[in-house]
């Protein structure tokens, strides 16, 4: 049996370094095949984002804000217990960054609670970022949550 010298170790690092390489090209762009863009009008979408910002920061000032649970029913959405829904749209978008097909989009009433629920049948086990949208007395407000639905 031959020695191990400095030239092998080096044939087999290149060697190792070329699986590696190799790997990455073919291994890489089969786990991004499902990835979508999160919208088909983004560049429209871009140029309104400033009313965005806006309506985040405003929602970021509220004292209290609309908080979210989930258990097995779904995601429920609670606003404060004194918030005046007269005059108030709510809306919720909740999105998956995997697959657009499993999108949920919905304007809803708020109850008697103050709060909606998302029910839990209508969703895909995932990672989710739900975006609720309230316009009170036409001024707009909204928040963003990352949801992980098990």
């Amino acid at each position: 049996m031959k020695k191990f010298s400095w030239g092998h170790g080096v044939v087999i690092a290149l060697a190792a370094f070329m699986i590696f390489i190799l790997s990455m090209l073919f291994l890489f762009p089969n786990g991004q095949k499902n990835s979508e863009m999160v919208t088909d009008n983004y560049y429209e979408e871009e140029l309104k984002y400033q009313d965005v910002i806006d309506a985040k920061k405003r929602a970021d000032e509220l004292q209290e804000k609309p908080v979210y649970s989930q258990d097995k029913s779904g995601i429920k959405i609670t606003f404060p217990k004194d918030y005046d829904n007269s005059n108030t749209t709510v809306k919720f978008v909740l999105n998956r960054t995997d697959d657009q097909n499993l999108d949920i989009h919905k304007s809803v009433q708020l109850d008697a609670g103050k709060s909606f629920l998302i029910p839990g049948q209508v969703l895909k086990m995932g990672n989710y970022t739900l975006r609720l949208n309230w316009t009170k007395d036409k001024i707009d407000y909204r928040m963003d949550y990352d949801v992980i639905w098990k």
